[in-house]
């Protein structure tokens, strides 16, 4: 059984993902440690519901009495802190989506990546069933990809990130530029790949809409709607795959491309739509403010 750590449970994931391990009888919670929002009364109710054994206090003791982390705080800034206790007990840690918000958060992963530590994450969306099994298909059988369309919707980062995620898990490496290419309640991002594969991502803030992935190869076009209600379960999966067998799961370099594409993307938008290179992102742009989507997150979920 696969020991598991939650760290401030904010969102709504530690709830829907207690009771999938529970039914796999591969996985539970066995200790939480909260710095965020929720009050002592919803970290006991949690508790109870999914009899979680044991409240932390400390974070380095959490990572000494559990056989992974995993980070549920709606405040990506703080992402690398949380992280961190993990990192230095020589223990995998999973990263809710997003997984950093910053271009120096994002170094601070591969720093960690190159030092061997194993950090998880993000989006349940890049290993969408649907995903998988095209990508499993004979190159022969399913051709070569050449663009990608995806749809979002609900926000700019913390949800349009899935969308982003997605198109990571057919093309997990090589993003080269990004356009924003439309600005509107529909916003379109126009994404370029050094081996000359192209993505459009779309996100339509303010409204849910489901993840829709259309995909042109060399042999055909494939319509791709993915089932929502199968996501955690497939994250999770393949969580517990690597935990019990060492199952390769996405790079720390394919995590970070995604929010690097979304930098750029905002870059772009903001720089009236100029074509932004990743590698001309800077360091001591601050990216997307955690802090301030914590306190609107707090005041619609209190």
């Amino acid at each position: 059984m696969i020991t598991v750590g939650a760290i401030d449970i904010d969102t709504s994931h530690p709830k829907a993902f207690a009771p999938f391990m529970k039914a796999s009888g591969r996985a539970r919670y066995t200790g939480v440690y909260n710095s965020g929002f929720r009050s002592d009364a919803y970290v006991a109710k949690f508790m109870e519901e999914h009899e979680v054994p044991k409240r932390y206090d400390s974070l380095d003791d959490l990572a000494r009495n559990v056989d992974i982390g995993f980070i549920h705080s709606c405040n990506w800034d703080k992402h690398i802190s949380l992280a961190k206790p993990f990192v230095d007990a020589g223990k995998p840690v999973f990263i809710d989506k997003p997984i950093v918000g910053s271009l120096r958060d994002c170094m601070q992963l591969l720093e960690w990546e190159k030092a061997g530590a194993v950090v998880l994450g993000s989006s349940s969306v890049r290993y969408a069933r649907e995903i998988q099994a095209f990508m499993a298909k004979p190159l022969d059988e399913r051709g070569a990809i050449l663009s990608i369309f995806g749809t979002s919707g609900v926000d700019e980062f913390n949800y349009g990130v899935h969308v982003v995620e997605g198109i990571g898990g057919f093309l997990p490496g090589g993003a080269f530029s990004v356009q924003c290419v439309q600005i509107g309640a529909v916003e379109q991002y126009h994404v370029t790949y050094r081996t000359g594969e192209t993505a459009l991502y779309q996100l339509h803030t303010g409204a849910w809409l489901p993840f829709v992935f259309c995909v042109t190869t060399t042999k055909n076009v494939f319509s791709l709607p993915v089932d929502a209600g199968g996501l955690y379960a497939a994250l999770l999966d393949r969580i517990f795959d690597f935990m019990e067998s060492g199952a390769p799961l996405a790079s720390t370099a394919s995590l970070i491309e995604s929010v690097k594409i979304c930098l750029a993307g905002k870059t772009s938008r903001e720089r009236g739509n100029a074509v932004i290179k990743l590698e001309d992102l800077r360091l001591d742009d601050p990216g997307y403010d955690g802090a301030a989507f914590e306190r609107g997150y707090a005041i619609q979920n209190a």
